[in-house]
Formats: structure tokens, sequence, C-alpha cells
């Protein structure tokens, strides 16, 4: 019996993780299930203010024999791991459909960009028959029902997650840093976003007090599995899994947003001219707008995405831009607003200045003498009373061409700029043999904490 099981908001704001529950289920069907498919870490729009950390569901596909006993053992263990972590509004869903049907996921693909309700998911739940668990306002079944139904049939990535022991976890992360650094030159292009440029921070671990030792993103499982052996550890690792995901697709931003209506957390992309000079606010944000066909928004880079800062500073008006991000809602105290994601320069306009003429006698620049009385020669007193300003173009150092934040300031979706060229048409469906394992052998080394 072909089966998908969605799962979403598992964690809390300082525990837990959805892919370590995920993981746990793994290891209770490898005697019940054949995997048909890697987990997949489907992340949802990251401009949902209720999101616990980086907005991502999982979702499971495997063949079994009784699905209704392997629904009721997992539920068990997402209800003992739900109320371990103080889960607020878990969902677990089941489909025994062996196509996922339509209408599914085109409610997986609005959740990427736009806000999907709880509503819509408990009718495709009940439309379709699906088996399924929640808690509190139930908010968990928008990201099952989502998970579930996006199946990454074109642009897809990998990343290998690593988990700790219990007994490390709020504890500091052992990877060494400069055994990350080299792991991210010796992979390059196959992994990415590995370490921070600008700032040296590294990007593999995280920093809260979650079960996850560090994740490798990349473009091929066994790339993924041969990166670990490049890193230096100083704990000992509790398991790893692949997932297959949608992170570093920039999925989220394929839509188009209509600058004349604008809806609040919604994420897309748009062409259009600048029609307002950059300007810095307190905090070192920029702000500048933009205007197409349909009409004129406020966009803003925020002071962390570091140099995407300059090259938003850099931009005219008259520029041709796309701009990609999410819609921030408007407040009493801030009008609507597009966090900008990347800037991609398509037509740089040409920006004048007006300067003083020069002397046609000695070549130097003159001085005026007064409105409509022309101009003085201050080197050899030559007056030309007939002599007006003169236009000079302004160089300018901006380039057409796509611009990122750093790493530290992308999101999980963003495609990176290794990424482009390299996208996705379809999967071969084949795992690699050695995908997850709940007894790792470690390196243990003296490891120092980046």
């Amino acid at each position: 019996m072909n089966v998908h099981i969605g799962l979403d908001d598992t964690d809390s704001v300082d525990r837990g993780c959805t892919t370590h529950l995920a993981k746990e289920l793994v290891r209770h069907l490898l005697d019940r299930a054949f995997f048909i498919d890697y987990p997949r870490l489907i992340r949802l729009n990251p401009n949902i203010p209720w999101k616990t950390r980086g907005n991502g569901a999982v979702a499971l596909h495997f063949e079994t024999d009784d699905a209704d006993e392997v629904f009721e053992l997992l539920l068990d263990v997402f209800k003992r791991s739900c109320s371990k972590n103080h889960c607020s509004h878990p969902g677990l869903v089941m489909s025994m459909e062996t196509e996922i049907p339509e209408e599914v996921r085109q409610f997986s693909l609005n959740a990427l960009s736009s806000v999907v309700s709880v509503k819509g998911a408990l009718k495709l739940i009940r439309k379709f028959g699906m088996r399924y668990y929640s808690e509190g306002r139930g908010m968990g079944l928008v990201g099952a029902v989502a998970a579930i139904g996006n199946i990454l049939e074109e642009d897809h990535t990998f990343e290998l997650l690593a988990y700790r022991k219990e007994e490390n976890w709020g504890e500091q992360r052992l990877v060494d840093a400069s055994s990350v650094v080299y792991m991210g030159k010796k992979t390059h292009p196959y992994t990415y976003n590995n370490f921070d440029p600008e700032t040296g921070r590294i990007m593999i671990t995280p920093r809260g007090p979650d079960p996850v030792l560090l994740g490798i993103r990349g473009e091929d499982p066994q790339m993924l599995l041969d990166s670990l052996t490049f890193l230096r550890i100083g704990e000992v690792m509790d398991s790893y899994v692949v997932f297959r995901t949608n992170q570093g697709t920039g999925a989220h931003l394929a839509p188009i947003l209509p600058l004349v209506s604008l809806k609040a957390y919604t994420a897309g992309h748009f062409t259009g001219q600048v029609s307002e000079d950059p300007r810095i606010e307190r905090g070192g944000h920029v702000f500048f707008k933009t205007r197409d066909e349909t009409g004129e928004a406020l966009c803003a880079v925020y002071e962390p995405a570091g140099s995407l800062r300059t090259i938003a500073l850099d931009l005219r008006c008259g520029d041709i831009v796309e701009l990609g991000g999410g819609v921030r809602r408007r407040s009493q105290k801030h009008p609507t607003v597009i966090n900008i994601e990347y800037v991609r320069v398509l037509e740089i306009s040409k920006q004048l200045t007006y300067m003083n003429p020069k002397c046609n006698r000695c070549s130097a620049r003159m001085s005026s003498m007064g409105v409509a009385q022309g101009y003085r020669c201050g080197k050899c007193d030559f007056k030309d009373t007939q002599a007006q300003k003169v236009s000079v173009e302004i160089h300018r150092a901006l380039e057409v061409g796509l611009y990122l934040p750093p790493p530290r300031a992308q999101r999980h979706l963003t495609k990176p700029l290794q990424r482009y060229g390299m996208e996705k048409t379809s999967w071969s469906g084949k795992l690699v043999d050695n995908w997850f394992s709940f007894e790792p052998e470690t390196p243990i080394c003296e490891a120092v904490a980046p």
C-alpha cells in the first residue's frame, strides 16, 4: 500500500525539531515499510509571522502492508514527541493516494508564497479521506498537507542532517570551523552556504538548543555523505538522515507580485523601474521606491543583508530592475513594504550632473559671475558672458547582474548564485544505500568550536 505521511509544527520556540521527529519516524518504519523517496523537507512561505524558525514541514513516502497499523505506531511516537517538546499546534496527516491529487498539489504550491488556512487543509483532508491528528488550533495540518503535496518533481536539493546525543542538547556544538571551510572549498559547487565569506560565520551548525548537530546542503546525496569525512567533530553523533528538499530553489519567489494590490505576507518577484533614489534610515536599513505598469511600491533592504545594501544604495531613478521578496504587513507606524531578497539589475540609467564650463583658453574650470552674467576663469581671467553649465555623465560602479545577500542573511529557500544553471528538471527515484544511519561512526577529535 502506497502511503504518504506529512507532519509539521512539532517543535516549539526553544525545543524540538520537525526533522528530528521525522528521523524517529523513519527509525520506527525500517522493519515495516519500503521507502520510495527520501524524507522530503519542504520549506513553506518564510513570510508567515506565526511560524516557528524555518517554517519547514516533512513528508515520508513509503509502501507498507498495513497502513492503519503504521499510522497508529507513528501517531504514538508523534504524541510523545510533541508532549516532550511542548508543541503548540502540531499536525500529522496520512494519505493513501497513489497519485497526489491536483488540488493537494495546488494547495502546496500556494503555501510557498501566500497564506493558506487550516480550513483549506481540513477540506482537502476530508475530501480525499486522509487520516489526521492535530492539537491546538491545528495549524500543523497546513504544513503536513503542503508537504504531502510537494513531491519535488522538478528542481530540488538535498540536505544531510546530523543529530546530537540528547545529553548534548543546549550545549555548544563542537564542529571545527576550519574544517567546515575546507570542506566547502573541496566540495564546491556541489555543496553550498557552508560558511559566510563576509564574516567567517559557520553556517552548517544551528545556534539554538534543538537536536541538530549540523546540516550540509547540496546537489547530490553521496556528495553530502562524503562531505562528512572532511569535518572535525568534537562530540558523538547520534544519527543522520538525508532529506530531499526545496531549499535553495527560490520556489517561493516564482509568482509575480502585482504592485497595485500587494497582499501582506505574500512572496514573489516583479520587474520595474526605480522611481525614488535609495535612502538610509535609522538602523542602517535602505529604502527606495519602484514602479511598474500597475503601481508603485516601497522596497527595503535591511541592515543584516550586508553587501546587498551596497547594491541597493547604488540604485538610481530610471534603473530597470527585477526584485524578489516578501510583503510586510502595513501598520500604524509603517507602510506596506517589500522586503527584498535579491536584486537583478537589468538596465542602468544614465545619470547626469551639471558643472561649470571649462575655459576656452586654458581649460580650467570657470566660476559664475552671477545670475545670467556668464562665467570667469580664475586662472587666466578670461570671461565668457554666453557660457552655460554643461552636462556630464556620472560614472556608476553598478553593473548589470544578479545580486544576493550573503549566506548569513539568505533564507532557506533562497537560490544561491552557484545554483543558477544547476537546476534539476527531474529526479531518478533512486536512493543511495546509506541515506540514513542510527549508529554512525563519528570521528572524535579535539575540535575548536566556531
